[in-house]
């Protein structure tokens, strides 16, 4: 939904300017959806947010067990909003296993709502409670405010002639309409969503607006004393325009086939179901009126492999995975390189090895995206640091992948896939077109055909299949440097890798120079970061220099080749720390390039970093006590993910 904003109007009340909220429940509780439409709710008060859902790994994990519980969280405000929060405000727990994994994220102080219709003594097992939480001092330093949202619900679908089973599935309705009295929102957009979704089932339709409404009312009519009162979070201070909620595999999808217009190409979408890629092609189907074609392969090999002949074919060839995937990808993307066709390569990465975390984020695959082929096959690589970002990183993968006649890789992670944010809806006038050619007659001397001759950036030419007179051999081993003949010869094979290196150092010359996102350009400390960890790095930056400490923020989108004046930038500072959801990845990368010692903070938890974890490591760096400054890792947080101990049977 798009959403026109004005110029919000000033206001002299005291309200908060941000407050995070965090729904968690059984995966089959209709926590992402209750999310998902207070997420709405908050873009149409015209607040910023972002958010974070967060789903279990299993399929279908085993009801009311630690590993089934499924929470969305969201950071709302009156502020500029760049992370889901660090702590919720309020947790909304639906069932014990929801309240003993979220409660230890919880602020102290903060507001736990819980629905004890839920706290039966078979569910208190399941999620390892020996008592009642409800009945000893363990939630003692927060608010508490406990009662039976399932027989409340029950009662107010009862009109409708619902069983029990049906009747409960709209605890997350009467839940949600809670939320809206306590944030001060209007139901008015969720009833008529209601109304659309089960236009089909009018009873069901209804049945869920009681819900909604009932929880609205209990808010409004009960006495709950000062543990929940109704609070109204102001409209950010946001430039006039439209505007959307979009998530970044949306985004993605839609800055693919925006790339796509721009080079004057139709797009072949090539893509094996796995998560958390799988919705690219989801959103991609939905666009075939702008030339997309999508195609669900019967594996991650042959949609590479489709997706590269669509490229040999005259289209924009794209696929898209994640780390798993990308790995069976990797053969044919040599292919890509040895042939030299422009391909789009999406990785949305999630925690690893193998199948390793699959519905958690992680930015563990900058190795594999910069180094992970065999022979010396160097391909461009981007990443995008927000969900809304991703539409511009799409289409400079475009630009590069057929200007530059190459395979580009674009990171993102499970974080930025799934989150959301407020997108303000960009004026194509905006965007320059990179129409492709395709070359139309022989260009050798003597009429003859030069497949492989190349312009000033290194590109060969593109030429179409069935082109009269320019039928040319292409394939997987070295080739001539000019005829494209095979000849794998010493001399052949060292012209040929040292032009596809130059080719792809060259995409240097046409990105941005690297700029510093807050700071200075010279000082004490910089904070280098990639991908997602734009907004806590920000955050924690922004806190520090509050505070009058010397520190700097770089964030860089190009991974390789990296810009041209990155070198001379990090030289400028004294220290360099790098934080980033792996092992210490792109701090590699940036000591091997720039011979600097860049120090990592390194987080592998499956969770996103918090704005706290990276100010406490700034803090290191200015605290006086010899040798404390540096990398570190940042240890799991219990309260984001059940450890092992509490979660297994």
């Amino acid at each position: 939904m798009a959403t026109q904003i004005a110029e919000p109007e000033a206001s002299s009340l005291n309200h908060p300017e941000s407050v995070v909220v965090r729904f968690a429940g059984d995966s089959g509780d209709g926590m992402q959806l209750t999310g998902g439409q207070f997420t709405l709710s908050s873009a149409l008060a015209g607040n910023d947010f972002a958010t974070l859902p967060d789903f279990p790994a299993e399929i279908r994990a085993p009801q009311g067990t630690l590993f089934g519980v499924s929470a969305f969280q969201i950071n709302f405000g009156s502020t500029d909003i760049e992370t889901a929060g660090d702590a919720p405000d309020v947790l909304v727990a639906m069932n014990p296993a929801a309240l003993k994994t979220n409660v230890g994220a919880l602020k102290p102080g903060g507001l736990i709502i819980a629905d004890t219709g839920e706290f039966t003594k078979r569910n208190l097992e399941k999620a390892k409670y020996d008592v009642s939480p409800f009945d000893d001092d363990s939630l003692a330093k927060w608010q508490v405010l406990a009662f039976d949202i399932s027989a409340l619900t029950i009662e107010a679908v009862k009109p409708f002639g619902l069983g029990n089973k049906d009747a409960l599935r709209c605890k997350n309705m009467w839940t949600l309409g809670l939320a809206l009295w306590m944030f001060d929102r209007d139901r008015a957009p969720l009833i008529e969503w209601l109304k659309n979704k089960f236009k089909k089932n009018p009873v069901l339709a209804d049945a869920n607006i009681a819900a909604l409404n009932a929880g609205h009312a209990y808010g409004e009519t009960a006495e709950l004393g000062g543990q929940l009162h109704k609070q109204h979070i102001g409209a950010v201070a946001t430039p006039a325009g439209l505007y959307r909620t979009i998530t970044g595999a949306e985004a993605v999808a839609l800055g693919l086939v925006a790339g796509a217009q721009l080079a004057h190409l139709p797009m072949f979408f090539g893509g094996y179901p796995i998560t958390p890629a799988s919705s690219i092609l989801h959103y991609l189907v939905g666009l075939k009126e702008f030339g997309v074609t999508t195609f669900q392969a019967e594996d991650e090999i042959a949609a590479i492999a489709a997706a590269i002949g669509a490229s040999y074919a005259g289209s924009l060839g794209v696929t898209s995975s994640s780390g798993p995937g990308i790995a069976l990808k990797t053969e044919a993307m040599g292919l890509a390189v040895m042939t030299e066709l422009p391909l789009v390569i999406i990785n949305s990465q999630r925690g690893g090895p193998s199948t390793g975390l699959p519905t958690k984020t992680e930015q563990s695959d900058l190795y594999q995206a910069v180094y992970g082929r065999n022979g010396d096959t160097p391909i461009p690589v981007i990443a995008a640091r927000s969900p809304g970002d991703a539409f511009d990183c799409a289409i400079e993968a475009v630009r590069i992948a057929t200007q530059y006649m190459t395979p580009v890789i674009l990171l993102t992670d499970g974080y930025i896939a799934n989150a959301a944010e407020p997108w303000a809806v960009p004026d194509v006038a905006d965007y320059a077109p990179f129409p492709a050619t395709f070359l139309q007659e022989r260009n050798g001397p003597d009429g003859t055909l030069l497949p492989y001759a190349r312009d000033a950036k290194g590109a060969r030419p593109w030429i179409k299949p069935g082109t009269p007179g320019l039928t040319h051999r292409i394939g997987g081993i070295e080739k001539n440097p000019g005829t494209g003949n095979l000849d794998y010869s010493a001399d052949a094979h060292q012209t040929m890798t040292d032009a596809r290196k130059a080719k792809i150092d060259g995409v240097a010359k046409s990105i941005p120079p690297q700029d510093v996102c807050l700071g200075n350009t010279s000082g004490k400390l910089a904070v280098v970061g990639w991908g997602s960890t734009f907004g806590p790095i920000h955050q924690a930056v922004r806190r520090a220099r509050a505070k009058g400490l010397d520190v700097s923020h770089i964030h860089v989108r190009n991974i390789w080749p990296l810009p041209e004046n990155l070198g001379d930038l990090l030289r400028s500072y004294e220290k360099i720390l790098v934080p980033e959801m792996n092992t210490g990845q792109f701090k590699t990368v940036l000591r091997d390039q720039y011979l600097v010692d860049a120090q990592p903070l390194n987080k592998v938890s499956g969770q996103p970093f918090a704005i706290a974890e990276i100010e406490a490591a700034i803090a290191t760096y200015f605290d006086g006590v010899p040798g404390n400054a540096g990398g570190d890792e940042v240890p799991p947080n219990a309260g984001q993910m059940p450890t092992i101990e509490s979660a297994n049977p």
